[in-house]
């Protein structure tokens, strides 16, 4: 099953359970060689399931002293189709490494 990193909005219950139906159980790691950046979202059901209009963003540094702290999820490859209808078009889902050394997907700036 795939491992997805979640640094913003995918970490609330509520869009969670209303992406997938369930509450997900995360550990905590931490994503080498990005920072985040911000985005103001205007799809209206992204905005009515997170609640917030400024979300955050993966922007891609390579420097390894720049680390984003977040959650890992597992998911089902059901789930994560569903994570990919739940972020816009400014972002794009990419594999990386996290910290722990586990490959997982992430969603990053698409620019």
């Amino acid at each position: 099953m795939p491992w997805l990193f979640s640094y913003g909005t995918l970490q609330q219950k509520k869009v969670q359970l209303a992406n997938f139906g369930r509450e997900l159980k995360g550990e905590p790691d931490l994503l080498p060689g990005y920072q985040v950046g911000e985005i103001r979202i205007t799809d209206e059901r992204v905005l009515r399931e997170s609640g917030k209009a400024i979300h955050p963003i993966l922007r891609y540094t390579g420097n390894p002293e720049d680390e984003v702290s977040g959650s890992v999820f597992e998911l089902t490859a059901a789930e994560l189709e569903q994570a990919d209808d739940y972020e816009v078009s400014d972002y794009k889902r990419v594999s990386a490494t996290l910290k722990s050394g586990r490959l997982c997907w992430i969603y990053a700036a698409a620019d």
